[in-house]
């Protein structure tokens, strides 16, 4: 027997009635039906007999599914379901709609050729489905008798064009009407400016729920914690959205999170305005839309929140909590910024227990999401074990730490990104020398940088020529929104910065020009005075072009091995280590692309090296731009450099430059 079958319609209708009842302000205006229903305490009509539910379905030439049968036998129809519908059929009003509101021909436009099930369903219960709703606030509500589960009940649909959502689907006739009890409460939850709250059994069992939730989730059962603020919320309880909001957030969420009742709190704000408002400058380009989610915020508080958004787009956004907590993220971050995002995780995780909350309401570190160095840190995994661990004051025991996102090594730059893609790529590795150096080994002066810091993002640097953290992708769109020079020769790279273990830092370009084995000139000496430094640039997979690859290494300025790999040839200098040499790994495949992974496995293996994978494809690094990796034109060589001068700000002076036209050389 199903749940709804067995399920007793009296009382819950009897408590539904009496709570509406309660809730009507003595001196608010009413239609005599609904103040004889008011004064009765009851929502519903005399119970419907067997004889006319079995008229009506001979009639409808349908037998109703069980959950409404059982329904008709105790109230045959109803008033106030919800907020939005005065009136639910009964035996005498429920009819097949036929589409008689023209809405199956109107989704149907937008339908595409290959719409699935899902879609198609949306279209076709305007044609065959039973209408409920008599009257209502333009609001529709039918029965599917081709939605049908294992015990026979259809699944009901309610939409709203003024809600703009498809149709919503509940399993059944139990289903809406408990949902509608919940949209009941939900709309009297939230008094108009004067009216007491709302306040009975069930509001009260609520409250008591979200209160559980929140000690819940400070213990580390955050799953428990999100089914019972997710109940709460759907009856509107204050508090509810904003506490789930926090681990929906930690979870990797971002849509439809808005941390509601508590962002405008100004106990709560610096923790949880910056997820908000960086959330807000990925998603949209029209700040005024940032104010419709801190509805109830001062004008302080308002002003606060675009400060912030101003930093979160300039790349300044520094998290930086109080106390113990606070001391390990500066730690975290210092890790973050040249790579180290296993260490850094493990740092901000070791210090989770310390982190203490704001107030009551507040179940987790938040602000650290929308730092630029910390916040690629966040994957749902590591959420989950955020989550899971005992915090604010709360002891327990702690969750197994997550697996590390790098792999080690360099073998996983064999592998294709997250895009399917396999490209080349180039990277420099130096000895004994910290990242904020490289730039002083490979660069002229001449490069150009964008920000030129190495504040951590704060813009206000040391002079070592990095700019500010950024992904690869912000850093590669900059460098060229800035550039005005372009030349057929010169091959000046971006590179990201950072610790690659065993003592060596990393510089890497993974969007490297056409490789030129004639004009091809290795970083390698420039970079090595006083110590080592090992040049690798492979294009082994690089589908169409011929594949290539190439490694030197040198040591106090001078080259002392290398060899490169084109068209099918060899070509080798100095006395190349076993353990590389190009024999073991491009004379033993048939496919050149398959010496690929054990070519950067031995490379690894030499050095003690390895790139940080997840703070190349997904973190922010500092970058900076390296010196020419091609030699100038030789005699004779032809070359095109072509210069483009700022359009200036004065329109006089603007329209006669563009009048002389562009310059080339």
């Amino acid at each position: 027997m199903s749940e709804s079958t067995a399920f007793d319609w009296r009382p819950f209708l009897l408590k539904f009635s009496g709570e509406w009842a309660d809730s009507l302000p003595d001196d608010e205006p009413r239609s005599e039906d609904e103040e004889t229903a008011r004064q009765a305490r009851w929502l519903g009509f005399p119970p419907a007999s067997e004889e006319r539910i079995a008229a009506m379905e001979a009639r409808l030439g349908r037998r109703m599914p069980p959950s409404y049968r059982e329904f008709l036998k105790v109230s045959d129809g109803w008033r106030h379901a919800g907020g939005f519908v005065w009136l639910l059929a009964g035996t005498q009003d429920a009819s097949w709609h036929d589409d008689a509101s023209g809405l199956g021909d109107s989704f149907e436009e937008y339908l595409d050729e290959d719409a699935g099930p899902e879609e198609r369903r949306e279209v076709d219960i305007w044609r065959r489905g039973l209408q409920l709703d008599v009257e209502s606030d333009a609001t529709y509500v039918l029965m599917d008798p081709e939605d049908v589960d294992e015990n026979g009940e259809w699944a009901v649909y309610t939409w709203a064009g003024w809600r703009a959502a498809p149709p919503e689907r509940h399993a059944d006739f139990l289903a809406f009407m408990r949902e509608m009890h919940r949209e009941f409460h939900s709309l009297r939850a939230r008094p108009d400016d004067g009216e007491p709250a709302f306040v009975n059994d069930t509001t009260r069992e609520q409250d008591s729920l979200v209160e559980e939730a929140r000690q819940e989730a400070l213990l580390g059962g955050w799953q428990r914690a999100v089914e019972m603020l997710d109940e709460a919320r759907e009856y509107g309880r204050p508090r509810a959205a904003g506490l789930g909001d926090q681990i929906r957030r930690l979870l990797g969420q971002t849509s439809l999170v808005y941390f509601e009742d508590l962002v405008t709190d100004p106990l709560y704000a610096p923790d949880l305005l910056p997820p908000l408002v960086a959330e807000h400058a990925h998603a949209h380009h029209d700040d005024s839309t940032l104010k419709f989610h801190l509805r109830g915020a001062d004008d302080h508080l308002e002003s606060q929140a675009y400060a912030t958004l101003e930093q979160v787009r300039n790349g300044t956004y520094g998290y930086a909590p109080a106390g113990p907590f606070g001391e390990a993220v500066e730690r975290a971050r210092e890790l973050a910024r040249w790579g180290d995002g296993d260490e850094a995780w493990r740092t901000l995780m070791n210090a989770v227990p310390l982190w203490e909350p704001l107030g009551p309401d507040h179940l987790g570190p938040l602000g650290w999401v929308a730092d630029p160095v910390l916040g690629p840190l966040l994957t749902p995994e590591r959420g989950r074990e955020l989550l899971s661990t005992p915090r604010g004051g709360r002891t327990g025991e702690a969750p197994g730490p997550t697996p590390g996102l790098d792999p080690g090594g360099l073998a996983w730059l064999a592998e294709p990104d997250g895009g399917g893609n396999r490209g080349s790529y180039r990277f420099v590795l130096v000895e004994g020398v910290e990242p904020r150096e490289l730039p002083g080994r490979l660069a002229d002066g001449n490069g150009g940088t964008h920000g030129n810091t190495d504040g951590g993002g704060d813009g206000t640097g040391d002079g070592t020529g990095l700019n500010e953290p950024l992904t690869l992708w912000e850093a590669r769109g900059r460098s060229r929104r800035d550039k005005l020079e372009f030349s057929s020769y010169d091959d000046r790279a971006l590179m990201a910065v950072g610790r690659a273990g065993g003592g060596w830092s990393f510089a890497f370009d993974g969007d490297p020009a056409a490789f030129g084995r004639e004009r091809f000139v290795s970083p390698a000496a420039g970079a090595s005075a006083g110590t080592r430094a090992v040049v690798v640039w492979s294009g082994l997979r690089v589908g169409h072009r011929e594949p290539f690859f190439h490694l030197s290494v040198a040591r106090d300025g001078a080259e002392e091995y290398a060899f490169t790999y084109t068209d099918g040839e060899v070509r080798r200098s100095g006395e190349i280590p076993g353990a590389l040499d190009p024999g073991r790994f491009l004379g033993a495949v048939e496919d050149c692309a398959e010496a690929e992974r054990p070519l950067l496995e031995a490379v690894a293996g030499e050095f003690g090296v390895g790139l940080p994978r997840h703070a190349i494809r997904r973190g922010r690094l500092h970058t900076f731009t390296s010196r020419s990796w091609t030699r100038p034109p030789g005699k004779g060589e032809a070359h095109m450099v072509i210069r483009m001068e700022p359009m200036p700000s004065d329109p006089a002076d603007r329209e006669r430059r563009e009048a002389d036209g562009s310059r080339t050389e």
